[in-house]
């Protein structure tokens, strides 16, 4: 009995930790691990849905398509093009009605718990709305810009210009909010003496918060920058919905507002060229490595001159 006891506290000491943490590694490595890796398979095969025929090795035939594919150039351009007109207003407007949020105001328990109703409604159903608010004739939108003086009214879907706006227009409505609630939960572990210290040599309140409150909440700035740019770069939902035929993944007439993830999907599902679908679909992973790189390199660089 002693030694039964003895190998079941080694066995709870040293095996049941990797026993509760097992079924995460394997969820991981069968829907996880094994897609990206077949995935990769798939990017190097000629692999065609309608042609089966056509299964073979193809090695960077695919990659080198890329290279030349107008589709996927004008996709980037516009994936990137949303994704300035999105990510940069939608930090700083949320930046702002944080340190609003964070300052003594009425019923501020109310503000703060309103900011996250665009971020719990559902996407497909704020998606709809802004699609009747972006109509050419009995649109909001252009109801609004009437009243300032504008007398023909925008078709946001005959331009790349004031698609792209509509679009951004959409995932700043979402995620302002929810970014405003982890710019304000860092703001309030600032200590409130610097603030009145500041104010006492004179600050303003676009000083204090330009010249104090993020200096102090940079860790938290920099990773809503990191997931802004990779959700940017994976955006799929909203342009597919502003187009009047969503089934076609074509985003307009003419590719106006047609991301990646939109041509990943048309090539792979609607021309069933899954080879060249996860080519690009490479690629797109790639880019959004760099961008992290990038931002890595941001965040150690602002971290050390902040020391």
């Amino acid at each position: 009995m002693r030694g039964l006891s003895h190998r079941l506290h080694r066995f709870d000491v040293k095996q049941m930790p990797y026993v509760l943490i097992a079924p995460f590694f394997i969820l991981f490595t069968i829907f996880g691990l094994f897609p990206l890796i077949f995935n990769g398979v798939v990017a190097l095969r000629t692999w065609r849905l309608d042609d089966p025929a056509q299964d073979g090795w193809a090695g960077l035939a695919n990659f080198e398509r890329l290279l030349t594919d107008e589709d996927f150039w004008n996709a980037l351009y516009n994936t990137f093009g949303i994704f300035v007109l999105s990510t940069v207003p939608q930090l700083f407007l949320a930046l702002c009605v944080a340190f609003l949020l964070n300052r003594r105001l009425r019923g501020q328990t109310w503000f703060r718990v309103s900011m996250l109703l665009p971020y719990i409604t559902p996407l497909t159903a704020s998606t709809l709305v802004f699609l009747v608010v972006f109509g050419r004739d009995t649109g909001v939108a252009n109801w609004v810009l009437s009243l300032f003086g504008m007398d023909s009214p925008i078709d946001w879907r005959a331009g790349k210009l004031q698609s792209w706006v509509a679009i951004a227009t959409m995932v700043n409505w979402k995620w302002i909010g929810y970014n405003a609630l982890l710019y304000l939960s860092a703001m309030q572990t600032i200590p409130r003496d610097i603030y009145e210290a500041s104010a006492l040599d004179g600050a303003s309140s676009w000083k204090q918060l330009w010249r104090i409150t993020v200096p102090m909440i940079l860790p938290v700035v920099i990773f809503t920058v990191v997931l802004s740019t990779i959700g940017g770069l994976q955006l799929f939902t909203e342009p597919m919905l502003l187009d009047s035929n969503p089934a076609s993944a074509s985003g307009g007439s003419n590719g106006e507002w047609q991301t990646i993830a939109q041509l990943i999907y048309k090539v792979g599902w609607k021309n069933l060229n899954l080879g060249y679908a996860a080519a690009m679909s490479w690629a797109l992973f790639l880019i959004i490595v760099i961008v992290a790189v990038v931002n890595t390199l941001v965040t150690n660089r602002l971290g050390g001159g902040k020391r």
